[in-house]
């Protein structure tokens, strides 16, 4: 194929939606490039399976940040998906869609459109939501919403309890009209297996005349001729070929991938493309700035009480497990380990929630956050208690590292950047310590594991926190919305500024990070901007 009207560059979360969307008009020719290849496997569909994708070079990009001055000089892993439904595939599939305030905040900053009444609609298209049709909720769309709450592990109700102890709501659906407080996550599944993009979205319609799905194909640079994106340079297997677009290119790579492409194809910081010897098409600083992402920490608890380590750690549990989720799609391989959690202010000034909680019923003291393999935790009862902090206001960046267009890029995440993201870290600390001492939960806590009880004092917590943190895989706003081309790349149509027939549509464009995670609000911007290009805005 050498030409297409629309020419998406990622098949992952956002590319599934707009390919599938974009290719309902049967007049109108998509080809959709994917650098990695098929999501049938098993330990991709299989919920519990995610931790097996990790260091899967075959499905992941396997980032490496450069070191953070904020986590004493220390690197962090990023696994991002190198596969049909991107990191949609390799993620823990919480639904969350972040607070009405957040979007309100992206129309604020000069972005018309992107308030809560405007994207509200996209959310409820893209649900099937087993709460059934309402005001905040959608039935019938492509993407399942599973309600976990009857299936959840025992001890969740005894973290709800606690938070209603201190005083904090506990809320049925973070999702709805009121979403503050403790309660249970809802996830992306259906009959028990991952609910994707790639599997709702691309499975259903692949066979489409009008829709050609590339795999295996890697972007190189988009073609830029008098202004306007034309077409894009791709290398299949060690042939590179190149794919004109008649109508636009569209790049939903993401916040690692877009800026990336953007920047090897002459859209950057020209000093940066000068220095690796790119040919600079339109100086534009803002490309790879902004970057923004969460920033958690976890503790751990051992317990009186069975919790999941001693489902999945025996050999004996591991089976039974299995024979379950074989006979019905349930139990505990039928969900992700993140079952509970929380959206909370850390303190009496705080006007909006701030932090972001997550209650795991099973524990990985042995081993690191991304090497966490889920169907082996520790040999003893125990959970563990996280946090972020919803709206970190420090800011990274990336830029292209060498030449090479499959060189992975230089990425500063600059966590810990601020004095707020700091407070908001000694507020989290102390947030986990009272709920961990609290009543129903305090009652069943025999010890604490990590960081332990030897750590009393505000500024060793905060040490430890620096020591310990790591991201939870949300990094967002390298390709920014909004108004004004020094500082943002796009414009509220997602339209790069001073390309013709060029968009970014993907998680890059966030003007901020959401509260929450981020794959909700990924494939609402999807549906929006494929919507924005039917509609020839």
């Amino acid at each position: 194929m050498d030409e297409a009207d629309y020419v998406i560059v990622g098949g992952g979360t956002a590319g599934c939606v707009v390919a599938t969307r974009l290719s309902e008009d049967s007049g109108t020719q998509v080809a959709l490039l994917e650098a990695g290849g098929s999501d049938l496997s098993i330990w991709i569909q299989l919920p519990i399976g995610y931790g097996r994708t990790f260091f899967d070079k075959r499905i992941n990009w396997m980032f490496d940040t450069e070191a953070s001055d904020g986590l004493n000089g220390r690197a962090s892993y990023w696994p991002r998906g190198k596969v049909l439904g991107g990191s949609g595939s390799i993620n823990a599939m919480v639904h969350v869609r972040g607070f009405p305030h957040d979007f309100e905040d992206w129309k604020a900053m000069g972005n018309p459109g992107w308030g809560w009444d405007d994207v509200l609609p996209f959310f409820m298209g893209s649900e099937d939501h087993d709460l059934g049709p309402s005001s905040v909720h959608g039935k019938g769309g492509p993407q399942h919403v599973t309600d976990i709450s009857g299936g959840v592990h025992p001890l969740c109700r005894r973290f709800l309890e606690t938070g209603n102890e201190l005083g904090f709501p506990v809320t049925h659906d973070f999702n709805g009209a009121n979403g503050e407080g403790f309660g249970i996550y809802s996830i992306n599944t259906r009959g028990g297996w991952r609910a994707s993009t790639a599997n709702a979205y691309l499975w259903p319609v692949r066979k489409r005349p009008n829709l050609s799905i590339l795999t295996k194909s890697q972007a190189v640079r988009v073609l830029i001729e008098d202004g306007r994106a034309v077409g894009v340079v791709y290398r299949q297997g060690t042939v590179e070929k190149t794919i004109r677009a008649r109508r636009e290119v569209i790049l939903c790579a993401g916040a690692i991938g877009s800026p990336h492409i953007l920047q090897h194809s002459g859209i950057g910081n020209g000093a940066v493309l000068r220095e690796h010897g790119i040919p600079v098409v339109l100086d534009a600083p803002a490309v790879g700035r902004n970057l923004q992402d969460h920033l958690a920490v976890s503790y751990f608890y051992k317990t009186r009480v069975p919790t999941l380590n001693n489902v999945l750690f025996p050999l004996i549990g591991k089976v039974r497990a299995a024979l379950r989720y074989a006979f019905d799609r349930t139990g505990p391989l039928s969900m992700s380990v993140n079952q509970a959690g929380g959206f909370v202010r850390g303190g009496p000034d705080a006007t909006r929630p701030n932090l972001q909680l997550y209650f795991s019923p099973v524990s990985y003291t042995k081993t690191p956050l991304a090497a966490r393999k889920l169907l082996n935790p520790d040999p003893f009862a125990a959970f563990l208690l996280s946090f972020n902090s919803c709206r970190p206001t420090s800011r990274g960046h990336l830029q292209i590292a060498s030449s090479d267009p499959f060189a992975p890029p230089a990425i500063f995440p600059n966590y810990l950047d601020t004095d707020h993201d700091v407070a908001e870290a000694r507020e989290g600390v102390r947030l986990l310590r009272s709920i961990a001492r609290t009543n129903p939960l305090a009652e069943i806590i025999t010890e604490e594991l990590i960081p332990g009880p030897g750590l009393e004092s505000e500024d060793a917590l905060l040490e430890d926190f620096r020591a310990r943190a790591d991201t939870v895989y949300h990094p967002t706003s390298t390709c920014m919305m909004g108004p004004d081309p020094a500082t943002s790349v796009v414009d509220s149509q997602l339209r790069v500024h001073g390309v013709a027939g060029l968009r970014v549509i993907d998680a890059s464009v966030f003007p901020t990070v959401t509260s929450g995670n981020a794959n909700a609000p990924t494939v609402m911007v999807a549906e929006k901007g494929a919507a924005m290009v039917r509609a020839g805005a």
